[in-house]
């Protein structure tokens, strides 16, 4: 994508980065750590195009990583994200830099586009799990009937043998 400002051609491309952040570290230090992130995308020309603040989440498993010559485990980590335009030349510097910052347990940049991409959790009604032929109209009362084991192996068993 190139931008003509000012008649000033530069390329630069759409980055999201998302990160962890170690969970020692307190809410009120959150903000100012957030806000360094920010600042240091900025401050490599890059332009921020969306983000958000980061929220504890439970980690699916252990992480460790070594701070002060300690190996220290994670169960737990503030995850956030960062959407940026910013020249390609200055990304791997931006890596450099995420890479010597302590309170980042992991991060992974990517290049993606402009466009809001989340995806929307999808919602599954009860019934359209289970498709029923029975001709009765919604809002019927269906009666529940006992469960009778024999018969139910009898027609599994015509089932199997069709």
């Amino acid at each position: 994508m190139e931008n003509n400002i000012e008649g000033v051609e530069t390329n630069t491309r759409i980055y999201e980065v998302g990160y962890l952040l170690l969970s020692s570290i307190s809410l009120e230090d959150m903000p100012v750590v957030y806000g360094n992130l920010k600042d240091l995308i900025v401050s490599l020309g890059g332009e921020i195009i969306s983000d958000e603040m980061p929220k504890t989440i439970p980690l699916a498993y252990t992480m460790t990583k070594v701070i002060q010559n300690i190996r220290n485990k994670f169960d737990t980590a503030y995850f956030g994200w960062v959407k940026f335009e910013m020249s390609p030349d200055k990304v791997l510097e931006l890596k450099k830099k995420l890479d010597l910052d302590v309170n980042f347990l992991r991060f992974l940049i990517l290049k993606t586009i402009r466009e809001n991409t989340i995806a929307a959790k999808r919602f599954v009604h009860k019934d359209s799990r289970r498709k029923t032929t029975s001709s009765k109209k919604e809002g019927e009362n269906e009666t529940v009937l006992p469960i009778d084991k024999e018969e139910i192996d009898k027609e599994i068993d015509a089932m199997v043998a069709a």
